[in-house]
């Protein structure tokens, strides 16, 4: 079989220049790369975010943006020292509360955003101990 070298997500946004600006501002990512095309459209570019790579490009006719497709099923997690903090500063930057973050049964401090662009985020921070079991017990019963 094959070695898998590396996954990594593809954001597919309505106007990627603004896009890797929020990025950059509201989660500290880095940029990369960034290849446009003749007409400015950002054809791939590379963030790093907590040391994952993360691609984003310019919707096209063939990848749309989560606001050509009513949504998006894929949530991204993002787990930090201080989820209040990360959301706060994401929210100063255009993202909306989807669940704001607070205490979870399963051991974590969390809330779910959505990004300006469509894409939503987990916001999490480990704030108990739970073993997989007692987590089972507490979805049912």
């Amino acid at each position: 079989m094959a070695k898998i070298e590396t996954v990594y997500p593809r954001l597919v946004v309505s106007d990627g220049a603004a896009a890797i600006g929020f990025y950059v501002k509201a989660l500290g990512a880095e940029e990369r790369c960034r290849y446009t095309d003749n007409d400015g459209r950002i054809v791939h570019s590379e963030v790093v975010i907590g040391g994952v790579t993360v691609a984003v490009k310019d919707a096209d006719g063939t990848d749309p943006s989560p606001d050509n497709v009513n949504g998006t099923p894929v949530i991204l997690a993002l787990y930090t020292d201080d989820a209040k903090a990360v959301a706060d500063r994401m929210m100063e930057h255009g993202a909306t509360v989807i669940f704001p973050v607070r205490d979870q049964f399963y051991g974590e401090r969390a809330g779910r955003l959505a990004d300006p662009f469509g894409h939503v985020w987990m916001v999490a921070q480990k704030s108990g101990d739970l073993s997989p079991d007692e987590i089972q017990r507490t979805l049912t019963g």
